[in-house]
């Protein structure tokens, strides 16, 4: 109890998983609130201790339970083999687990990222820096405070780290940021948003001499918000994090903004209903067969591309992959056998990867040999740029192959991972515990001649070791070598010289037999930890390939067309169809409609019908038709010319916001407002808007 009271002591704002065997244990409060929110047993400890566990093969679950309700958990292992250890076993805290800091595959959505976010307020603006420390992914940007509402929308974070006396003379800001992530605002301290602080950080984790070769240089208080993120995690990690990935500087200019209200109300990616994916656009063309393809294509529907010729890239690989159903299907398939590989890079990168998790590992990357042979023939840069990209790591994929079981355990300390023929002395050894049954079989039938007891029975339990088993009946018969280990009801149990000297060589062997297993998976895991970038890259081309070959996939399936996408200002759509409502099985058939906007000219649309004419359908299906235009995807349309826009404005459906006093028609006007103050000036690069 006093270890446990010391890492309390550590942290006192985290609820403290304290591992005692194959159980985490809380104590004192902390047990009742956890049996509280997780609906387990609350028990007592002799003393009258409140305590409550969860099963360390559970916890997972229910670290996912409690950080969506903002909760911290102290993740207290112990640091040694109790079977080893000389009196009480050690334990440390060896990270804390926050709603952005979660990294196992089963803790998070894997479509979807899980930011961490920092934020502070600069002069007239708000410094922007969030990573997902389960894929590496590092991203900052300085944004007006106009801005700030639609920014956090596409970002979506899980949990944003704030200095609340930075917001306290801006009241606007601390309540946008309490909306994105209700209950989990984290208050740091001020210092560690100082931005010479985190160029010194910055320069240090990535071995860098300046910041220059990153785009950081003309960098303002995002700059500071990277540093607190590096603070927080070295608190909450405890360990190097050598997957995070070189910071990237985001640009609103170079993709199509999409407001919060927007995003919303075009349900994007969330529907209004519940917040879920049915009935989205995301989830008419997301076919993707891995979570990083999946990351990827919502990434690519939140940010819509701006450049023409980006926008072309990768319309060209959708239209290779929707020629050729053969080869698309034959990546499909073959995709279909890569894991989570950004995620399971990351595990490796902070040590924390299973055994299973190098095997998954393993498999992932012998897929690639046969993806980049399928897109051999590829024509499309960005299809050709990709294939270049993926890199198999045939020398890591072999030495997993060749040292890791198939059906390895969960857990280094379950034993049983190494293959056999890959170490003679591993083998040896095994070969001596698998001999174990026979030369117990051969001293019982030896004993039983020597003794005249027939019913003398040689065994091993956990607890006494190997034994000599005979009955009270016939103990009269036991030979004076034998002595006493164990007194049962019916039987008592003997042992000998023989079998003390047999059981300490077994008991060794089966220590060393573990050691050289965890040895040799540790130099296994050490060697895929020095091909992380190498991992990262594959990972990332993998996603790009899955992300085009799904929009091809749906492209195929629906009859969509190639947009042209130009810079003319001209959106000109012929037969147009809702993505959405055309996919919907069992509903009326869907009319086709035309669109004709130009910049030049027909700027607007004046629509009138009565209700349930189909109004709001077709503004949405206009927006989303320029929306997918510009993720590079196909559209549903007999043909369409869409002109580069820099923003879509949509404000469908009756809402009010009556707990901030605004009725409906004040929503109605505000919003319009907001739509009128942001849209791009008639003499500016030709634009165009859908709104109602």
């Amino acid at each position: 109890m006093r270890q446990y009271a010391r890492a309390k002591s550590e942290n006192p704002e985290a609820l403290l998983f304290f591992r005692m065997g194959d159980f985490y244990e809380l104590f004192f409060d902390d047990a009742k609130e956890a049996a509280r929110l997780l609906e387990i047993t609350l028990t007592a400890r002799g003393d009258g201790i409140p305590m409550a566990g969860v099963p360390v093969r559970a916890v997972n679950g229910y670290l996912r339970r409690l950080t969506a309700l903002g909760r911290r958990i102290a993740i207290c292992e112990q640091m040694e083999d109790p079977k080893l250890a000389k009196g009480l076993v050690e334990r440390a805290v060896v990270r804390v687990v926050t709603p952005g800091t979660l990294t196992d595959e089963g803790d998070i959505d894997g479509a979807r990222n899980n930011y961490l976010l920092a934020a502070v307020p600069s002069q007239g603006g708000v410094g922007l820096a969030w990573v997902d420390v389960s894929t590496g992914e590092f991203e900052l940007a300085d944004v007006a405070e106009a801005a700030l509402a639609d920014e956090l929308a596409r970002i979506e974070p899980a949990e944003i780290l704030v200095a609340r006396a930075f917001l306290s003379s801006r009241p606007a800001v601390a309540k946008l940021l309490e909306e994105a992530a209700p209950g989990r605002l984290t208050d740091v301290p001020e210092w560690r948003f100082d931005t010479d602080g985190a160029r010194r950080d910055l320069c240090a984790h990535y071995a860098v001499a300046d910041l220059g070769g990153f785009g950081l240089d003309g960098t303002g208080a995002s700059l500071g918000a990277a540093g607190a993120l590096f603070h927080y995690l070295a608190d909450t990690q405890k360990t190097a994090l050598p997957h995070l990935r070189p910071p990237r500087v985001h640009s609103a200019n170079d993709h199509l903004v999409l407001d919060r209200t927007t995003l919303r109300c075009l349900e994007v990616v969330a529907n209004t209903r519940d917040g879920g994916r049915d009935g989205t656009l995301l989830s008419i063309v997301d076919r993707t067969r891995t979570s990083m393809g999946a990351r990827r294509l919502r990434a690519w529907l939140t940010a819509p591309l701006t450049n023409v010729d980006a926008i072309r890239a990768r319309q060209e690989s959708v239209g290779e992959f929707a020629a050729s159903a053969q080869v698309r299907g034959e990546v499909r398939d073959l995709l279909g056998g890569v894991q989570d590989m950004e995620r399971l890079a990351a595990r490796v990168a902070t040590n924390r990867a299973s055994p299973r998790d190098l095997v998954a590992l393993s498999k992932s990357l012998a897929q690639v040999p046969r993806i980049r042979e399928a897109l051999a023939r590829s024509e499309s840069s960005a299809l050709a740029a990709a294939r270049e990209r993926a890199d198999p790591l045939t020398a890591l994929q072999f030495e997993i192959d060749r040292t890791i079981r198939d059906d390895a355990p969960l857990t280094m300390q379950d034993g049983g991972i190494i293959k056999e023929g890959r170490s003679p002395e591993l083998d040896e050894i095994r070969g001596l515990a698998g001999d174990a049954k026979r030369y117990l079989a051969e001293l019982q039938a030896r004993e039983i001649a020597r003794t005249g007891i027939s019913t003398l029975r040689v065994g091993y339990t956990s607890v006494f070791g190997y034994y000599i088993e005979v009955t009270r009946a016939q103990v009269e018969k036991v030979p004076h070598d034998y002595r006493r280990r164990q007194t049962l009801k019916n039987v008592e149990r003997y042992v000998t010289p023989e079998l003390q000297e047999y059981e300490a060589k077994v008991l060794s062997a089966d220590e060393r037999s573990r050691a050289l297993e965890e040895e040799m998976f540790l130099a296994c895991r050490a060697q895929a930890a020095r091909e992380i970038p190498a991992l990262q890259e594959t990972a990332a081309a993998l996603a790009e390939i899955d992300a085009l070959a799904s929009l091809a996939e749906t492209a195929a399936a629906r009859s969509w067309v190639r947009p042209v996408v130009d810079e003319t200002g001209r959106l000109h759509v012929v037969a147009g169809r809702h993505p959405v409502l055309e996919s919907q099985p069992g509903g009326e058939p869907f009319v086709p409609n035309d669109a004709e906007l130009d910049a030049s000219g027909g700027r607007a649309i004046v629509l009138t019908g009565p209700n349930m004419a189909g109004k709001s359908t077709y503004i949405r299906q206009v927006a989303l038709l320029a929306i997918l235009a510009h993720t590079g995807s196909f559209v549903p349309a007999e043909s369409a010319t869409i002109g580069i826009v820099d923003r879509v404005f949509a404000r469908v459906g009756a809402a009010d916001d009556i707990s901030r006093g605004r009725s409906t028609f004040m929503v109605e006007m505000m919003e319009t407002a907001n739509i009128l103050h942001h849209a791009t000036p008639p003499h500016q690069a030709a634009r165009s808007g859908q709104q109602d």
